[in-house]
């Protein structure tokens, strides 16, 4: 071949080129916050091994930005026993705006791309999409913004939305598979959410109800009638009989005066001796004498050598220091009586549930061998420190128990359930959750699924808040959920082969 025919063949090739526009497909465009991101894969069709992502960031005004910092990623999430692959791209700047992004493909199918650039004038520009071993183009798309079938945002407008992305990678089934691995879809909805703390608490005894029957006159006990911790008793019954010649010494003293308030009826001062009586009434009364007790004193006539002592409440004996023959003395503690009618559980909640939690909020405590059988209470106290290991804070529930179903040191649950008002849901079962992110899966009817990246918030009762990425007319799989994602894994591998 002479000179000439060379130089023709290389102009037309040239020309060629020149009229394909260099021989590549267009970069994926991305607009965010007055950032403009366009990137292309190097080679385009991305191959298994060593790969690049061109990167190239202006402003609106399409002057380049070399003041950012920009990452990227290029990763597969993990399916079942397949870990997760892939990871952070090593990224180099190459000036006048451009950046190299360098990146390994372990193997052939459908990989996650995410690129972020950060200003430092806090301009932001987050995106995310895929790209697949042997297609050539990178689909790509501000978070917030749905990827049409070229891989650009479908709606400039829409990448401010507050909606996050589509994950890349629809697939079509045949709708007989889908319906023999039993996949289900249906419409997202709105209803009523509430938050449930459940805790573990321990009966104890209403300290507000507690009585201590005290010795007030020191003597010796002759007599006890209640003489079993956990007898029960009720107000007014004769707890023990005691000896005091100091209290022996005042019923002869009472009995003086009486006599003497008869005689003085006829003299010229009974106000006088009645006061006398009084005295020696209440002065019997504060050494802890019933008043009945009195009154069968002056009905009777002579002093009694025992005087009883009697329970002030009703309610079941938690304390007794004292047995027949027993001194007595001043100040001391016979028993103590506690009433069950009422009871506390102290639960302990952890910290993060405290800002939950109010004073007279109303909770259910349920014993763990009766879950049938459920008992109101409220919230009493909430104590204000904290357990420094377990950081949990011990909430107090009152708890009417006029069955004695609830005894002290018992065990139990306590379940507080706030409403929080309707929310938009999904099932639980819909979900594909993948380290800190989670999915569902459009049903874009004829058998195509989408997975499409969610925002959750609440979770209660098999339901699960949705905050934003998915509207109230997309159809979403309710289950089979984990089938979907492992055949299209599958399905996605296979065809890279």
């Amino acid at each position: 071949m002479n000179e000439n025919v060379l130089r023709t063949a290389a102009l037309a090739a040239l020309a060629f080129l020149v009229g394909c526009g260099g021989g590549g497909s267009e970069p994926a465009r991305v607009e965010s916050s007055g950032l403009v991101l366009e990137a292309r894969t190097i080679p385009e069709n991305p191959r298994v091994g060593r790969n690049e992502i061109e990167l190239t960031l202006r402003n609106a005004q399409g002057a380049p930005i070399d003041d950012a910092h920009v990452s990227a990623k290029v990763h597969m999430h993990a399916m079942g026993a397949m870990p997760a692959m892939g990871g952070p791209a090593r990224v180099e700047k190459a000036g006048d705006g451009r950046w190299r992004a360098d990146f390994e493909l372990p193997m052939g199918g459908t990989w996650i791309v995410e690129v972020q650039a950060h200003r430092p004038d806090g301009g932001v520009l987050e995106a995310e999409g895929s790209l697949t071993v042997g297609t050539p183009g990178l689909r790509l798309a501000s978070t917030g913004a749905p990827v049409d079938a070229t891989g650009s945002a479908a709606d400039p407008a829409a990448s401010e939305a507050s909606r996050p992305a589509a994950a890349p990678g629809a697939f079509r089934f045949d709708e007989s598979r889908l319906r023999q691995i039993g996949v289900r879809s249906e419409l997202p909805r709105t209803e009523e959410l509430a938050t449930m703390v459940r805790a573990l608490g321990r009966v104890v005894l209403d300290e507000t109800t507690l009585r201590d029957v005290t010795i007030r006159v020191a003597g010796f006990v002759e007599e006890i009638e209640a003489d079993a911790l956990g007898e029960p008793v009720e107000a007014g019954q004769v707890l023990f009989r005691f000896y005091s010649p100091d209290a022996h010494a005042a019923q002869q003293e009472y009995l003086t005066v009486l006599r003497s308030q008869a005689a003085a009826r006829s003299g010229s001062a009974p106000e006088r001796v009645d006061g006398l009586v009084r005295a020696a009434a209440q002065r019997l009364r504060l050494w802890g004498i019933a008043a009945a007790d009195v009154v069968d004193l002056a009905n009777r006539g002579t002093p009694q050598e025992t005087l009883p002592v009697r329970a002030p409440v009703s309610g079941y004996v938690v304390e007794k220091t004292i047995v027949a023959g027993s001194p007595v003395e001043v100040g001391q503690r016979a028993y103590r009586i506690a009433p069950l009618d009422r009871v506390w559980i102290e639960a302990e909640v952890y910290e993060a549930e405290l800002p939950r939690l109010a004073v007279g909020q109303p909770a259910e405590v349920v014993l763990p061998y009766a879950a049938d059988q459920r008992f109101p209470a409220t919230i009493a106290y909430i104590y204000p420190n904290l357990d420094p290991q377990r950081r949990t804070a011990r909430v107090r529930f009152e708890v009417a128990n006029p069955d004695l179903a609830l005894r002290p040191e018992m065990y139990a649950d306590v379940l507080l359930r706030q409403p929080l008002g309707p929310r938009f849901t999904v099932p639980e079962s819909a979900l594909l959750r993948t380290g800190d992110r989670s999915f569902v899966f459009l049903d874009l009817g004829a058998g195509r699924l989408q997975p499409q990246r969610v925002v959750t918030g609440i979770e209660s009762d098999g339901r699960v808040e949705i905050l934003s990425g998915l509207e109230p007319d997309q159809r979403i799989v309710v289950s089979g959920t984990f089938l979907v994602a492992s055949e299209s894994r599958l399905r996605a591998a296979l065809e890279s082969w």
